[in-house]
């Protein structure tokens, strides 16, 4: 019964929305990057300030809250990250990036605009929920920062401790369509910095050389094995070398190599058997090769499993089911990563995350071609823009839902 009443007022009962597609094109006309994001923090909380709700602005560098309270009733807390990347757009679209170099190609200002829809609803319709809802709106996720900056500058004093934690993002998929599952939807990940020392020599005299490049190579090839031949089949991990740098001239042998490596997994201990795996193999080539100092090795960049709370998914996915139909279906495991996580493991609360496929139907048919995230030629259909406003109105009702609310009893 509260499925179908939250599905009749989403449908039907809204208050008027338009002016969100406006919103949208602005920040998708105003990108900026992760730290740097004081333009966008200042156009989302003049829009907050148009709402009956407590905000905090300047939380770990731009971090925003607004807290809205409505009587008695759970505490529901919704996240959305709104920092850009360093993607030059080509999209063609008439409100594309104004900035040289800088895009939302991940999709955070169709997150950050799905939030305000969703502040906008609880503020006009407060006769059809009761409690407290927290909007965050968090920068420098693409850094994996942002959540962590706010958690130390005193997030948990600025807001009230939420219940339960919710987030979403858009993807590359059939338009409008909401994907959700219990347990792990995205990748823990991090980033593994690799420092090798040789010994330098002139490029015709190899032999009075520890040639770190020769090293590196050895290396990379050795760890492209840890995951085919230690990790099982059925468990999933990812190393990708994604930098090697070594030398500047073509007739010297430099003294140094550095690898950056990206790493994902789903499991944290398939993680730290394979992290000891390629401790093993950096030390055992440098060993090998005769290396005199030790290789450095340093981890950044870390992103906590995305792993769902089953109680809170199928608490919320008969709400999706209802608002949404056919288009709400079961979740694949993204190997993308976020640090949305990090928020509800500080409260020591459950979440869900979710995510909207947001390809222009032919394209996603088509199956060849499809601009995924940080591509320069990504971005949503006006529908899926609109889906993801409903998706988090939809969800957050699932709990604050006066009805539901009164039903519990008081609180």
């Amino acid at each position: 019964m509260t499925a179908a009443k939250i599905s009749d007022f989403i449908n039907h009962d809204l208050p008027d929305l338009s002016w969100t597609r406006d919103f949208y094109e602005w920040m998708h006309a105003h990108p900026e990057l992760s730290l740097q994001e004081e333009n966008t923090a200042r156009f989302i909380t003049e829009k907050l300030r148009e709402f009956d709700c407590q905000i905090t602005t300047g939380i770990g560098g731009h971090g925003i809250t607004a807290v809205f309270t409505n009587g008695k009733g759970p505490n529901v807390l919704m996240r959305a990250d709104f920092d850009a990347l360093p993607v030059t757009e080509n999209t063609g679209l008439p409100y594309a990036s104004t900035h040289d170099g800088v895009m939302h190609a991940c999709g955070h200002d169709a997150h950050t605009t799905a939030l305000i829809a969703l502040c906008a609803v609880l503020d006009a319709r407060r006769d059809v929920w009761s409690g407290t809802f927290t909007a965050l709106f968090q920068p420098a996720e693409e850094v994996t920062q942002g959540a962590s900056n706010m958690i130390t500058d005193g997030l948990a004093k600025a807001i009230p401790t939420p219940e339960v934690c919710l987030g979403q993002h858009i993807v590359a998929g059939a338009p409008e369509t909401i994907m959700s599952a219990p347990g792990p939807v995205l990748a823990a990940c991090d980033t593994i910095t690799v420092e090798l020392f040789g010994k330098s020599a002139h490029g015709s005299q190899p032999h009075e050389s520890i040639d770190p490049t020769y090293l590196a190579a050895l290396i990379v090839v050795r760890l492209q094995g840890i995951v085919g031949r230690e990790v099982s089949p059925s468990d999933f991990a990812v190393v990708t070398v994604g930098t090697l740098s070594s030398g500047h001239t073509n007739n010297t042998i430099p003294e140094s190599a550095t690898l950056v490596l990206n790493c994902r997994f789903y499991d944290t201990a398939v993680r730290d058997k394979t992290y000891a795996a390629i401790e093993r193999v950096i030390r055992g080539e440098c060993v090998a090769s005769g290396c005199v100092k030790d290789p450095i090795i340093t981890y950044s960049a870390h992103g906590e499993l995305t792993d769902n709370d089953a109680d809170v998914f199928y608490h919320v996915r008969p709400i999706f089911d209802e608002v949404f139909g056919d288009k709400s279906i079961d979740a694949e495991p993204w190997t993308a990563s976020e640090d949305f996580s990090e928020i509800p493991r500080h409260f020591g609360v459950p979440y869900l995350f979710w995510t909207v496929g947001v390809t222009e139907q032919e394209v996603w048919e088509s199956g060849t071609d499809i601009p995924g995230n940080h591509s320069p030629l990504f971005h949503p259909t006006a529908g899926s823009v609109k889906a993801a406003e409903k998706a988090a109105i939809a969800a957050t009702l699932s709990y604050l839902w006066k009805d539901e609310v009164t039903a519990a009893g008081p609180r």
